[in-house]
């Protein structure tokens, strides 16, 4: 059956890129190997821009409820009440949770997810891309225009493309378990023990602890010989205390490898999630980071399928999320051995102390950790929001009464042209009237420097704005959203 796009992989990113693709109208279809939705949950994180983006598509609310999550870099507090937006992120939350909001969000959507469909195969074509597969009814195949891999850090996608992926061998293992029936202090972002070793304990959910344990000098474990008495010998060892009587009712082990694809775009292939990068756990950001993978892309990957995509939209792609994986698998390298070293790295957290207490420095670091410090390059201008994500707590009253917040505004995922003042900046626009929503009105507060028209793309990052962007609006608008329907009256 011939599909616009097939998106490999049922696991929050790729959840997230079908439902994006969705909002764009696509005909999109997953593939998932596993039989049924698994009962694990690897990430129990999310940062504060993956909070945001869930938010500017209505999910938030649908996720349930959350505890705000501290900020650490390697173990090294970052005290963020110093800083004026809100950087915390939220946690507690079992992948599993996350995991059965979006699906029942993309199959709202119309999207179907096939389990029991292994990806076998992999050829491009003219026209498109041809997936062999084995199902529940044995071998087939699939036609599609696209094809994206959220297939994981082992991705079949990835190498039946033969993208490379590179980093460095791991050197370390760490078990990390879900259990009931254990009482343990609650070690919420880890704590170094003298040696270099490390213990985490945090709450999931209906009682369910999160367990890591880093002994240090343990090597990379192999996953099938893993038993829950390994990681509770190694607790007691390190503790004093046993949590042996305890039900495991999920237990993997990860390594401190940190790995970036070569390339994010191979043809009509692109790749999402782990599948593009992994790294340890050590700031809690791969799964963040991949939903902004899938948001980054998924509009663009609809405006081709739609036919108004321009030239050199899907390169921005990689253009934009490749440096941001390289820079998370060289930040986990680096509070890895910050945090897993041991006395002889004291002096180096103690610097790093004194420097975060600052507030630039605390600001830099958890802009980085948070997600809300990434900018794209959206050419030249002054106003300090280009490039940026756009804040989606700003209010607009709108010209015929009522406020509505940005967040409200991005839920169809288009792009928004919020317009106040006397600008003519609306009508420039309609041209591009059905790919892009102009919103009339004024601040709800004085916006900080001044800000008469801004205009976001449907990911949520800020494009262009009146005043500080050097280039026109409409330029701007064909560099996003192609060529104009119709010509715009500024008479």
């Amino acid at each position: 059956m011939a599909r616009e796009v097939i998106v490999v992989g049922a696991g929050p990113v790729g959840l997230m890129t079908a439902g994006e693709l969705r909002l764009g109208g696509v005909d999109v279809v997953i593939y998932e190997k596993l039989p049924a939705r698994p009962r694990e949950s690897r990430g129990a994180s999310l940062t504060r821009r993956a909070v945001e983006c869930f938010d500017q598509r209505g999910l938030l609310g649908r996720l349930g409820e959350t505890e705000p999550a501290d900020a650490h870099f390697g173990g090294v507090p970052i005290d963020l009440s110093m800083l004026t937006e809100d950087h915390r992120g939220a946690r507690g939350i079992s992948q599993f949770r996350t995991e059965r909001m979006l699906e029942d969000w993309v199959t709202g959507l119309g999207v179907p997810v096939r389990r029991g469909y292994e990806v076998t195969g992999v050829r491009e074509t003219p026209e498109g891309v041809v997936v062999g597969f084995e199902g529940p009814d044995g071998p087939g195949e699939d036609t599609a225009s696209y094809l994206v891999g959220c297939d994981g850090g082992r991705s079949t996608v990835r190498r039946l493309v033969g993208v490379d992926f590179p980093g460095p061998e791991p050197t370390r293992g760490f078990f990390t378990a879900d259990v009931t029936g254990i009482e343990t202090r609650r070690r919420r972002i880890g704590e170094n023990l003298p040696d270099g070793s490390m213990i985490m304990a945090m709450d999931l959910e209906s009682g369910v602890t999160r367990v890591v344990v880093y002994e240090r000098g343990t090597p990379p474990k192999d996953r099938d010989s893993l038993a829950y008495t390994d990681l509770a010998d190694a607790w007691q060892r390190l503790t004093g205390e046993s949590i042996h009587h305890g039900e495991c009712r999920w237990m993997s082990c990860f390594t401190d490898a940190s790995r970036v694809a070569a390339e994010y775009r191979r043809g009509r292939v692109f790749l999402a999630g782990d599948a593009t990068h992994v790294q340890p756990p050590a700031m809690a950001q791969g799964l963040s980071v991949g939903v902004q993978d899938a948001v980054n892309l998924g509009w663009k990957l609809a405006a081709a399928v739609g036919g108004w995509a321009p030239d050199g939209l899907l390169d921005t792609y990689h253009a934009e999320r490749h440096p941001i994986g390289a820079q998370l698998a060289r930040n986990a390298r680096a509070a890895i051995e910050l945090r897993l070293t041991g006395e002889e790295m004291q002096p180096v957290r103690e610097v790093l102390g004194e420097l975060v207490a600052h507030k630039d420095a605390a600001g830099h670091l958890a802009g980085v950790l948070s997600g809300l410090g990434i900018r794209y390059d959206v050419g030249a201008g002054e106003h300090p929001l280009l490039g940026l994500r756009m804040p989606p707590g700003w209010e607009v009253v709108r010209a015929g009464g009522g406020r509505v917040r940005i967040g409200e505004l991005l839920g169809a995922a288009r792009g928004v042209l919020v317009v106040t003042g006397g600008s003519v900046a609306g009508r420039v626009a309609e041209g591009w009237a059905d790919r892009v929503d102009v919103v009339s009105g004024v601040w709800a507060e004085p916006a900080e420097p001044a800000l008469e028209a801004v205009l976001v793309r449907p990911d949520g990052y800020v494009a262009w704005t009146s005043p500080g962007s050097e280039r026109g609006l409409a330029e701007v608008l064909g560099q996003w959203f192609g060529n104009a329907r119709t010509t715009a009256r500024l008479g």
